[in-house]
């Protein structure tokens, strides 16, 4: 198992192995390559970690994903969200445009999951 940017390829899967990762339908098979290749989204690594032990950098890249799937998951329930950055707007802006701006800023990594509280840490 090897993690090549956000792309994740396995060779040498045993036959039960190989079936339950295909059934899943996140992971395609290249005849060319003798190896299963797919995009290393939370859900597929969260799976994998299921089945087998997952190498170092896979895990670490799924700790990743998981703090930020936190993170986004802590605004979305926010009550009363504080932006995270001083957005060029002229209008307030309302809660849930605050929460969808947040959300996006972290998902994209231009806000890290851990530097998101309820203060205006980052500025424009």
């Amino acid at each position: 198992m090897a993690l090549q940017g956000n792309t994740l390829r396995i060779k040498d899967a045993d036959n039960v192995q190989f079936t339950v990762i295909k059934s899943w339908n996140k992971m395609r098979w290249v005849k060319k390559l003798q190896e299963l290749q797919g995009t290393a989204d939370l859900e597929l690594l969260d799976r994998l970690a299921g089945l087998v032990r997952l190498p170092p950098d896979v895990d670490r890249r799924r700790q990743e994903l998981r703090t930020v799937q936190d993170a986004v998951d802590r605004q979305r329930v926010a009550d009363h969200p504080a932006p995270l950055y001083d957005f060029p707007v002229k209008m307030p802006l309302y809660e849930h445009q605050v929460r969808g701006a947040n959300m996006a800023l972290i998902t994209f990594g231009w806000v890290p999951p851990e530097n998101q509280t309820n203060d205006r840490s980052v500025r424009a």
